[in-house]
């Protein structure tokens, strides 16, 4: 049975993207205006250096479909797509980049998917021959870890966050309280009938990426402490087969003494040793060090984002649009 959509919201978070918002939000609109339903738009502008925010203005104005949260700071990304899941009041909602490599053209072919029983469809490159190969081996490798880490949950290696999500499954985003978030890692975990669209993503329209390898590496070590222990158990069956290996090398050194008279060498022994175990303990208390300041963000209670700004109107809670009175107080999430 084909499901009835009444309404759908776009979700779009925005870091220092004044010059695609023009090109983008037009392309935005004209595709939603075709589809023959209520629609909204919300921007989510994650503490922009640059004229974001002014340009979000114009267009809460413009188009009062359009609507605006502006975060009092830079919170990263994943608090940004949070405050747009938590806003977004359609029955539909897209996740999309706002830099123009998602192309706001692919919505209808994701809501025919959806009309038809499947709760997420998500976007999945064909090839990422234009990325760097170290990029690659280490996107490639990281999803694999992660992957058989977790057996039950799958994360599809060549996905991001440009997907279309049924309201049930926005609501059970919604639910969960982490405040170390690992998005990609969450769509997988709670589940629902998913469904791949390939697509070749475009060059960016304007301006530069603004994930390079330190972005990218803090990503993944949070992926990482979110979505498994794996890096505590390694620690562990570490020690395990260091501690026998150096038991056994001990006894091997005490036979040959006794049965062969072999001097034991002293002091190049003992350096390396001390050296090889003084790391693996630094490596493993590192390690228990990132999952205990996990631990102390989460037990904190501190809000995932502040919402300095409500701009434009969208949609209404359960129906058409109706104008939305903008808060006069910062609000958390």
């Amino acid at each position: 049975m084909e499901r009835l959509c009444s309404s759908i919201s776009l979700v779009i978070p925005c870091y220092n993207e004044a010059d695609n918002l023009d090109a983008l939000l037009a392309r935005c609109v004209a595709t939603l205006n075709t589809l023959g339903m209520v629609w909204e738009i919300v921007l989510v502008d994650d503490g922009s250096r640059d004229n974001t925010a002014l340009q979000l203005a114009h267009w809460s104005v413009r188009e009062p479909r359009v609507r605006a949260l502006l975060l009092s700071r830079n919170f990263g990304k994943e608090a940004a797509l949070s405050a747009g899941l938590d806003a977004a009041r359609g029955q539909a909602v897209v996740l999309m980049d706002a830099d123009l490599q998602h192309e706001p053209e692919l919505v209808p072919t994701m809501l025919q998917r959806w009309k038809h029983g499947i709760d997420v469809v998500y976007a999945r490159r064909r090839d990422r021959s234009d990325e760097p190969w170290f990029k690659r081996t280490f996107t490639r490798l990281f999803y694999r870890m992660l992957n058989a880490t977790h057996p039950r949950v799958t994360i599809p290696a060549d996905a991001g966050d440009f997907r279309l999500l049924d309201r049930h499954v926005v609501d059970a985003l919604k639910s969960l309280p982490e405040h170390n978030r690992f998005m990609k890692g969450m769509y997988a975990w709670v589940g629902f009938r998913s469904e791949e669209l390939p697509y070749t993503p475009k060059a960016r329209a304007s301006g530069q990426s603004h994930y390079n390898l330190h972005s990218l590496v803090s990503l993944s070590l949070s992926g990482m402490t979110a979505f498994t222990t794996w890096p505590l158990r390694a620690s562990s069956v570490l020690g395990v087969n260091l501690a026998l290996l150096a038991f056994g090398y001990g006894g091997y050194l005490v036979l040959d003494y006794w049965l062969f008279g072999a001097e034991v060498s002293g002091w190049t022994t003992i350096v390396v040793s001390t050296m090889l175990f003084s790391g693996v303990q630094l490596l493993s208390l590192g390690v228990l060090g990132e999952y205990i300041a996990r631990i102390y963000e989460e037990v904190k209670g501190r809000p995932l984002y502040i919402v300095h700004r409500h701009l434009g109107e969208g949609l209404p809670q359960g129906g058409g649009i109706t104008p939305a009175t903008p808060p006069e107080t910062p609000t958390a999430g």
